[in-house]
């Protein structure tokens, strides 16, 4: 019987083909209402649509509409051919014959297939001047707010671990527009459509393309004007998928400057999926209609002058920094004028002496004095920080060849000193927390790093950890990370679905290894003052990763209740994200805290102008 039903179901599939080939083919015929088109591969004549735009690859058209949205009424003809791209016009209505295709580049096997109509020929222009009429996002049709595909399943939704346990093209689903983000820009994939008031999410990229949003509803809206990564009301990471790249523009003329929260003209161009990603391909280049404030504010968050036990912390990435980078003055007006002098400085990125300089140097004392020396200068004060690392062993914690990058602390050494009584460990010496013989938590090294040579730590940096005092005899304990990076990834519009998210399950295994460590610490003293933070190159988003911390340590931005959408130190892709966080123990959250996230590179009116990738934190806390 099954045999009986395949071939019965072969066909009808085969008689509807003949069909449709015997009277000719509709755009929306070739489109189907899947990822797919069901006449992949085959020959089609009798193909009409009016011309909606060209490159110098070939030319869009545009067919009789259908009422069923899944269904694009836009087709890409693929032709490279001075002939044929000099024979059509746009506005002109045609015919023509050619092969149904679905392309992917062979170097991109994570990137969907694209339908396009391959070698056209017999093309006949019927008439011309034919009025061509863009879809007006935001008004004719919206695009989802919170999911990119129905293939993200798990809690986490596109930030599901594991990754990678489904296929887009595999499956072929029939599309849902009105639901996921994917879906609906595949809905419209070749069509003539306008953006109306974009609004860039961030800085263009080296092609000069960039992200927007444009007039109509959208989730995590912050004050700059960029979508932060949020969850979503049904507690899922918001995907954020009501965005599309703006490309190249088809007549040659370049893109504007861009940064986030700058608006332009109404953009008019067509769907199209490529590198990874849905893009409207401009008709023509958008002019700029506003830019934000270019003033970006300090922190509200200074050292009190007087208080035994408030600690000031700031947390920065300061990106490849050696003695001679030509950021590293920058960076250093940063952490004087824009986060107040902190006590303590997080410090992740900073390379050894020789910077990228594969010379076996792994000491980054000069690294560091150059930087609190600059920091002072920018502070206009003889006082200078104090510093603290351990270096590693030469090439083995990532990072650039050669850099040796670590974390690392510059410190007000009139307000923190080291708990004496132990070692300074090295490079493989594991610190472990102890009862000192006052009865006092302590750490077997001081400084020390966690379990340096479990393989959680491979290719990575290792945590620095210290046990510090202060004048009134007050301890706390600090935890600088620099978890590995997000490497080899997948897009977030792209086949494998959920995405592949680089690095998640060493970064899972790292949280592991640091959690353990407060247990053993909050074990001994469930009163303890831990702050653990840095560049985590994670969402806490991806609770998968931050579960170890659940019941055991809190952020601070929950702890202080900033608002959801304003949670962000890093731009990539459409969002606003929080790649840099700091966590704290019971005893911190319950004596009250503070902190921002102070943007003065990611509000920066262009990349040049960034001294790092990251935005720096500074957060007020009470250690006793």
């Amino acid at each position: 019987m099954l045999c009986l039903r395949s071939s019965i179901l072969a066909a009808v599939v085969l008689v509807t083909r003949t069909a449709l080939l015997a009277r000719g083919v509709s755009v929306t015929d070739i489109q189907g209402p899947a990822y797919l088109s069901p006449l992949n591969g085959q020959s089609v004549s009798n193909l009409t649509g009016v011309v909606t735009a060209k490159s110098t690859s070939g030319f869009w058209i545009q067919g009789p509409a259908v009422q069923n949205k899944r269904f694009s009424r836009g087709l890409n003809i693929f032709s490279s051919s001075k002939s044929v791209l000099d024979s059509v016009s746009v506005g002109d209505l045609i015919s023509l014959s050619g092969v149904v295709a679905e392309f992917r580049s062979s170097g991109s096997p994570n990137n969907l297939f694209a339908t396009e109509i391959q070698s056209p020929k017999s093309i006949t222009v019927l008439s011309s001047n034919n009025a061509v009429t863009p879809i007006v996002l935001g008004s004719d049709r919206s695009p989802p707010t919170r999911k990119l595909s129905a293939l993200d399943t798990g809690s986490d939704g596109w930030l599901s671990v594991p990754n990678n346990q489904s296929s887009v093209d595999a499956t072929n689903a029939t599309l849902t527009p009105d639901t996921f983000g994917m879906d609906f820009w595949s809905s419209l994939e070749g069509q003539l459509v306008t953006v109306p008031n974009p609004v860039a999410l961030d800085f263009a990229n080296n092609f000069g393309e960039f992200w927007v949003h444009g007039d109509w509803a959208v989730t995590g809206k912050n004050s700059r004007g960029g979508l932060t990564l949020t969850f979503g009301l049904d507690g899922v990471p918001d995907a954020n998928p009501e965005v599309i790249i703006v490309g190249s523009p088809l007549d040659g003329t370049k893109n504007p400057s861009v940064f986030l929260g700058e608006t332009f003209s109404n953009i008019t161009g067509i769907v199209a999926y490529q590198f990874g990603f849905y893009y409207v391909l401009p008709l023509t280049a958008p002019t700029v209609v506003s830019t934000p404030d270019p003033n970006i504010p300090p922190s509200s968050i200074k050292p009190p002058k007087s208080s035994a036990c408030i600690l000031i912390i700031g947390d920065y990435n300061v990106e490849n920094m050696a003695p001679t980078t030509a950021h590293l003055p920058t960076v250093a007006n940063h952490i004087a004028n824009f986060l107040n002098s902190p006590d303590i400085m997080f410090l992740q990125e900073i390379q050894d002496n020789s910077g990228s300089k594969d010379d076996g140097t792994v000491s980054a004392n000069v690294t560091l004095a150059t930087l609190a020396a600059s920091v002072a200068k920018a502070a206009n004060t003889t006082a200078t920080y104090a510093s603290l690392d351990i270096a590693p062993e030469n090439d083995q914690d990532g990072g650039e060849p050669g850099g040796n990058i670590r974390t690392a602390y510059l410190f007000n050494s009139t307000k923190l000193r080291l708990v004496p009584g132990s070692p300074a460990g090295g490079a493989l010496d594991a610190t472990d927390p102890i009862l000192g013989p006052d009865g006092n938590v302590t750490l077997t090294f001081n400084p020390g790093r966690i379990d340096p040579t479990n393989d959680a730590w491979t290719a990575s940096r290792k945590p620095l950890v210290a046990a510090w005092e202060m004048p009134n005899g007050a301890r706390v304990f600090t935890v600088n990370l620099h978890l590995t990076a997000k490497l080899d990834g997948s897009s977030t519009q792209g086949d494998a679905r959920p995405p592949v998210n680089g690095g998640v399950e060493q970064r899972i295994k790292q949280v592991e290894t640091v959690a353990t460590f407060v247990k053993a610490l909050l074990a001994l003293d469930p009163n303890a003052s831990v702050i653990v933070g840095g560049d985590c190159n994670e969402y806490v988003q991806t609770r998968t990763v931050f579960a170890p911390f659940a019941g055991l340590l809190t952020e601070l931005d929950v702890a202080a209740d900033v608002p959801e959408v304003e949670r962000y130190t890093y731009l990539f892709d459409q969002n606003s994200e929080q790649l840099d966080h700091l966590f704290v123990s019971d005893a911190i959250v319950q004596r009250g805290v503070a902190v921002e996230h102070v943007h003065v590179n990611n509000w920066a009116p262009s990349l040049s102008a960034r001294a790092s990738d990251h935005d720096p934190t500074v957060a007020r806390v009470r250690v006793c």
